[in-house]
Parts: structure tokens; sequence; C-alpha cells
């Protein structure tokens, strides 16, 4: 996986900088698309689309998920977006905010990007923000939403195909009342998503919070962690570890004998992505997601099976969402006539964009979050032995995430 991270980071178009014969000729098609009234974007240069990831570290599986799930569109699509050429410039942002600053400033200082995408968590989405906007970019995110960015603070240069970080939360939290649990340990990163996720579990959660325990981000070792909450004996843990730090809580918690005793809750936990390294350990655990690998959906009888031929794996939501954000630029410039530099024009274009998104139906709200149902997800195993995730109920229909209204655009 890690040859394949290094290979793909690099562009995904072959671009040749020496002028090929229609280049050479770009000139005279101009003249003749004037004369002819043709449309202006036959005359447009390649589009460049820079997209930052974390591709490093135990955390990258879910960049590189996102990373194939926008290159399975693109490809789908002949290497274009909205008729488009694109040339996507992927970069790794070792999950550091500064590196990530530092890597996405030369996409825009020095590749002159067009547009970004990707972003997978919520620090690097912070810092990264500003240079990017402050150029009147568009940022079209593929995970991380903090949910400082989705009310008084959102902007009009933000969309993302995710979902904003404390409503898969908040779903959970109502879940858990549902279920009767009384009292329940939280678990998260120290980190705003890790915060996000235990302010939303709390907002619609009526029980009683015993503790709150918080790891730093990139965790691996749970002993202090599991042991506490052995001798607390709640009704339930929930929690959100994304990436490797799941793997690893996941494998520790079925080891340590809490499974079968303490039922664990998470979102952004088990996944496709994470799966793989799970395995028996995460059996029969659900999740809340928008997303499961057997949903029963059209687009995703199409989407899952083309995404596991060409790269091996079982799709992830991360991929997902990584397949949606191209979609979503492609209608947006199919709109635009392949253009982005009438911000306003392309604003409107991506809030009333309709794509086939493989989670079912969707709209984007006026804070760039999407409008969109969310089910409860379980870790299985299919017939073949592969690991993956099946959806077991819907439990939210077009849910607005909580801070849309104070959005003033």
């Amino acid at each position: 996986m890690e040859a394949c991270a290094s290979r793909n980071s690099r562009r995904f178009s072959a671009m040749l900088r020496f002028p090929t014969t229609a280049e050479a000729s770009r000139s005279v098609a101009l003249v003749l698309a004037t004369m002819l009234g043709a449309t202006p974007a036959l005359a447009l240069d390649k589009l460049k689309i820079g997209a930052l990831l974390t591709l490093s570290g135990p955390s990258a599986i879910m960049g590189i998920h996102q990373r194939d799930g926008f290159a399975l569109a693109l490809k789908e699509r002949g290497g274009k977006l909205g008729g488009r050429e694109v040339d996507l410039i992927v970069a790794d942002d070792e999950l550091k905010p500064d590196v990530a600053v530092q890597k996405v400033r030369g996409m825009l200082d020095r590749d002159g990007v067009d547009l970004v995408t990707g972003v997978t968590f919520s620090n690097v989405l912070l810092a990264v923000a500003k240079p990017i906007f402050e150029k009147g970019v568009f940022l079209i995110g593929s995970n991380a939403g903090a949910s400082v960015m989705a009310g008084k603070a959102c902007s009009p240069f933000f969309f993302t195909t995710s979902s904003q970080n404390d409503q898969i939360h908040e779903i959970s939290g109502r879940l858990a009342t549902d279920k009767g649990y009384r009292r329940v340990v939280l678990l998260a990163p120290n980190y705003q998503a890790g915060t996000d996720a235990v302010a939303g579990f709390k907002r619609r959660y009526a029980g009683t919070v015993v503790d709150e325990l918080y790891t730093p981000l990139g965790h691996a070792d749970f002993s202090a962690e599991l042991a506490k909450i052995a001798s607390l004996a709640p009704d339930a843990v929930f929690t959100f570890m994304p990436g490797g730090m799941g793997v690893s809580l996941v494998k520790q918690y079925a080891q340590a004998g809490l499974k079968a005793r303490i039922p664990l809750m998470s979102a952004g936990t088990i996944d496709d992505s994470t799966l793989p390294a799970m395995r028996d350990a995460a059996l029969g655990l659900s999740s809340v997601a928008q997303w499961a690998s057997d949903l029963d959906v059209p687009a995703n009888k199409t989407f899952a099976p083309a995404f596991e031929k060409e790269f091996g794996y079982v799709p992830s939501f991360y991929a997902q969402q990584g397949y949606d954000a191209a979609q979503l630029i492609d209608s947006a410039l199919s709109a635009t006539g392949g253009e982005v530099t009438n911000k306003e024009a392309f604003r409107r274009a991506l809030l009333t964009a309709e794509i086939a998104s493989p989670r079912g139906a969707m709209r984007m709200n006026r804070n760039g979050f999407p409008v969109q149902d969310f089910h409860r997800v379980e870790a299985m195993q299919r017939a073949d032995g592969v690991f993956a995730t099946r959806a077991v109920e819907k439990v939210a229909t077009a849910a607005v995430d909580s801070y849309a209204a104070e959005c003033p655009l």
C-alpha cells in the first residue's frame, strides 16, 4: 500500500510539458471557435486541481481512499470534469498543519491551482482554509468538516461532500438514548474533530456521561483508557477514533474482554478503510455513516464494484466522498461552461448541483455542507471472506447540520 501511495502521490495525468500538435494549433482553434460561435470552454487550458490529503502515517488509508475515489470519477470521465481536461496535483500533508500550509501555498503560488480538494483532518482544514480563501480559491473538501466552518464562520469558498463533524455523533447520541444506555463513557482524540464528536453526542444524549476520555492524536496504546472504562463499568462506550487509532482501539477492546461486556458504539471508527485491519475484532459492531458498501442505491451498485475492480480493495465512505467531490466539481463546471473565474456563478452552480451519489439523495446547503440521509451500518464478513460494512437501518432522513442556521450566506 505504501508503494501504491508513493506512486499515486504524483500527478495523475501524464503531463508532458513540451507542446503537442493540438497545443501548437490552439491559436488556430481559437480563431475558428470565434468564427463558428463555438463554446468558449473549448479554448480553456487544463483545469489544475490540488488534492491535499493525509497519505503517510497510521491514518494514511483515509487519504488513500479519498484520493482513489476522486481518481475513479475522473477516469470515468476520460480525465475531464465538466468537459475540461484536469491536471490533478496530489500532496501529502503528513497530518501536520504547518506542513499542510507549506504544501497548499506551493499549490497556490507555484502550481497556480484553480481549485483545491481533499483534506482529511479538521486541524489541517483549519490551518489551510485561510491561505486558500485569501486567494479566492474554492476548497471542495472530501472529509474534514470542522464545526466552526459550518456556522457563523462559514465561507462562500468552502464546500464538502462529507458531513459536519458533530452530525453523525448527534445521531449516535440519540441512538444511545433509544437503546436505554443510561451511563456512557466518551472516548475521542483531543483535536477539533474529536471535541466536535463529543459535543455532538452530548447534544442528543439524554443519559449521564460518566467520563470523557481524550487521547493525543495518533494514540496507539489504549491500556490506560480501557482500564478506566472497566473500572467505571458504564452501560456503553461511544468513540470517535479514526484511522489507525480506531484499529488499535477496537483490537485492544476485544482483547481486553470488554467487547462482550460493554457495548462499543462508534462513528468514523469502524468502516471499510479500517475493517481489513480490525477483522474479527470488529464483527457485529455498528457505526453511523451516510454510506455502506452494500447500500441499495442505483449509483452505488455501479460505484462499489467499479472501485473494487479498479483498486483491488473495498471502498469506504472516504472513497465515496472523494468520488462525490469530483462529481460535484464536474456538475458545477458543466453549468459554467468549464469556468471557475466567475466566483459567484461557480458558487451558485455548486449550491444547485445534482449528482448521482452512491449515498443516495443529497443536496448542498448554504453553508457548503450536504443535506443527506444517515444509516446504522454494521461490520460483517462477506461470503468471499472480505470484511465490509452493511447497511442495517436508516436513522436520519435529509438531515441538516446543527450550525447551518447560523451561516449568514
